[in-house]
């Protein structure tokens, strides 16, 4: 049977998460928006909570929680502030390669460090020239005696200039595309690795983003995750694993922007009436509840397959398509629902609009999931009716 109960656990998580995001993050999450200062004192604090690299697996220090429990604890963050959760959750993506293609030795080199003071670990695959095309790579890596020497250029790279260690993905050749990539270890004090100024960003300016250089850097073999041509399953699996928080990211995203507009709809009084008396604002109200309500379950499911199932691709392309397609209408919705109050930054609306939009964007846009959804349904998908029946105008039996 189907349950959607939380465990005791679980529902200790969220209520710990959601303590966290209203004490430490709602509070703050205006002043680290207009300075783009990177929030270290609420990360810092989110550590010592220890709501941060829940994945770890105990026997490398961590709680070893699963992709439900990061997900349930994404959402309450989120609501808080999508900038300062991305800067969080971004050492889940980072150390998520290792835990899938690492070695023991390899896993407690790197992971167990996270668990014992904070540290930042990066995933630096996007570049200047290629965002979700991972195949297109061009960071160049050659082998010479016992190291890897890298070359090239990651673009967008979150917590780049705080990271400690990198995970990175480059090609052997790259017109063999996706046959010829690597992923790698790369200490971030490696010689010839340079990270470039934070850019200014539209949205999520509480997250550090910029570029990381790598010039003749040597990474030493045993740096390498999984084996030579096997860095693009590696980075596929690794989004199977990560996209289901993208989408508990913008639920948590789109439920603040619903709860924001439900409380304005209560004071706020038009021609003689609150505006929550009139159908079109209820109707309005009704579609962001609907939307978050299908997000979650989305997620929730995405979640389960990737701690229950071989692959957990397909699930965690539908939750992350659709929820964060959802948060962006959302948060357009609550925007008009405040009217004027709703575009100016003495009301949390218009940042949780410009936030919402790089759920669109990053681990894989909106197109690319419908690109996997697509070739799924033509090529992977097993139709319930085998053979289709032609279609005849025939008279109903008689009695």
């Amino acid at each position: 049977m189907i349950d959607f109960k939380l465990t005791r656990e679980q529902e200790e998580l969220r209520a710990r998460a959601r303590a966290f995001a209203q004490e430490h993050m709602i509070p703050y999450a205006h002043y680290y928006d207009k300075t783009g200062e990177f929030p270290r004192p609420i990360i810092q604090k989110c550590w010592d909570e220890g709501l941060m690299n829940l994945g770890i697996p105990k026997e490398y220090g961590g709680p070893g929680l699963g992709s439900v429990e990061q997900c349930i604890a994404v959402e309450e963050m989120a609501a808080g502030c999508a900038g300062m959760t991305t800067s969080i959750y971004v050492n889940s993506l980072g150390a998520e390669p290792i835990l899938i293609a690492g070695t023991d030795e390899q896993k407690k080199k790197y992971l167990r460090p996270l668990t014992e003071e904070l540290r930042f670990i990066s995933f630096a695959c996007s570049e200047p020239g290629m965002g979700s095309d991972v195949a297109g790579i061009q960071t160049r890596v050659k082998k010479e005696g016992s190291h890897y020497v890298l070359n090239g250029s990651k673009f967008w790279i979150t917590n780049a200039p705080h990271a400690d260690t990198f995970t990175v993905f480059a090609t052997l050749d790259p017109t063999k595309r996706h046959k010829a990539l690597c992923a790698f270890i790369v200490d971030a004090d490696t010689p010839g690795v340079k990270t470039g100024r934070p850019v200014e960003k539209m949205g999520h300016r509480a997250s550090t983003t910029s570029s990381v250089v790598f010039r003749d850097a040597k990474v030493p073999e045993e740096n390498i995750l999984g084996g030579e041509g096997t860095g693009f399953v590696t980075a596929m699996r690794t989004f199977a694993m990560t996209r289901p928080s993208i989408a508990a990211f913008a639920t948590g995203l789109g439920r603040a922007a619903m709860e924001y507009a439900r409380d304005y709809v209560q004071k706020r009084e038009a021609f003689g009436q609150k505006l929550q008396q009139f159908e079109a604002i209820q109707f309005k109200l009704a579609e962001m509840y609907m939307k978050v309500e299908a997000s979650r379950a989305l997620y929730l499911k995405a979640a389960w397959a990737a701690d229950n199932t071989p692959d957990a691709t397909i699930p965690a392309s539908v939750a992350k398509a659709y929820a964060t397609d959802a948060a962006m209408e959302i948060a357009s919705e609550a925007v008009q629902i405040h009217g004027g109050y709703g575009y100016i930054d003495q009301y949390p609306l218009e940042k949780l609009f410009r936030d919402a939009k790089l759920y669109q964007i990053y681990e894989g846009t909106s197109e690319v999931q419908r690109l996997i959804l697509g070739r799924h349904v033509l090529e992977g998908y097993e139709p319930a009716m085998q053979t289709l029946p032609k279609w005849y105008n025939k008279s109903p039996p008689a009695d």
